[in-house]
């Protein structure tokens, strides 16, 4: 975006901040509340309804559960106990549930596949 169409667009946000009487800090408290309530859900739809676990239940988590699905299925899972542990090993195929495994399809490179 260049300079001008950047300008033009704070002057706009301003005018119409002032307008509606909004701050700068009113901003910046709702955006913080903002995160503060995105950190704590604790379950999450396809759809993106959240819920934190406190309170009543909301719909989707009473239909979804009388319908049979495991609350356990909307959870969100912190950062850190998504991310598996890197391997260090390239190979982390599981041959021992390969249908090809013993047979010639599992010994041929892929260029000698190409080339024929």
């Amino acid at each position: 975006m260049d300079e001008r169409k950047r300008d033009s667009i704070v002057a706009w946000l301003q005018r119409r901040m002032a307008e509606f009487g909004i701050t700068v800090e009113a901003i910046a408290a709702s955006i913080a509340e903002d995160e503060r309530r995105l950190r704590s859900v604790k379950y999450r739809d396809a759809s993106g309804n959240s819920w934190d676990g406190h309170g009543p239940a909301p719909q989707w988590v009473v239909q979804a559960t009388s319908a049979g699905q495991s609350l356990e299925h909307f959870a969100v899972k912190a950062a850190k106990e998504s991310r598996e542990p890197e391997s260090t090993s390239h190979n982390t195929v599981d041959w021992r549930n390969d249908p090809f495994a013993g047979s010639r399809l599992a010994t041929l490179k892929p260029e000698q596949i190409e080339a024929r």
